[in-house]
């Protein structure tokens, strides 16, 4: 099981993003492997505004109905959620972390899953989880960071704006 942030959905889907290629390789490599990809809800509304703004409808629709279809698991907040998302932004307001982000925090805490599929290595190693070890670096979480991506300039579909591959 891996908890998925909004950055690889979104450059999954976009082939004029730097990061769609290890995206969607990401993806293709976790379907592969049947692995469980949970979406927190509040990833959900972020990344259909930003598929949206950036694609157009069509987009976005496609990844509403990916849902529809089972490709990705929904986890919806507790109420204990609500508490401790808003105990994060409170902790973390300097970052700021913000409700995405810490709802995804919140929900790897909960359901103690240590990978987080993420572009966003400014928040995800400042955060350290209550699932955490004490001497894990800031979080003991698979990042998949743009520091480990090269440029994708040269991929075919690069003039392209709408990739959809997840």
């Amino acid at each position: 099981m891996i908890i998925v942030d909004t950055g690889p959905l979104v450059a999954a889907a976009l082939y004029r993003d730097p990061d769609y290629r290890r995206c969607v390789d990401l993806f293709a490599g976790l379907h592969l492997a049947k692995r469980e990809m949970v979406i927190p809800a509040p990833v959900i509304a972020e990344v259909g505004y930003l598929l949206g703004t950036r694609a157009g409808a069509e987009a976005e629709a496609f990844f509403l109905r990916s849902l529809a279809e089972g490709v990705f698991q929904v986890e919806d907040l507790t109420t204990a959620d609500h508490e401790r998302v808003a105990d994060l932004v409170e902790q973390y307001g300097d970052l700021p972390l913000g409700t995405t982000d810490a709802a995804v925090i919140t929900v790897a805490e909960r359901l103690d899953v240590p990978e987080v599929a993420t572009l966003d290595d400014r928040h995800f190693t400042v955060v350290r989880p209550k699932h955490a070890s004490p001497d894990a670096a800031a979080v003991k979480i698979s990042l998949l960071t743009r520091s480990q991506l090269g440029n994708q300039a040269d991929h075919p579909a690069a003039g392209r704006s709408v990739g959809l591959s997840w």
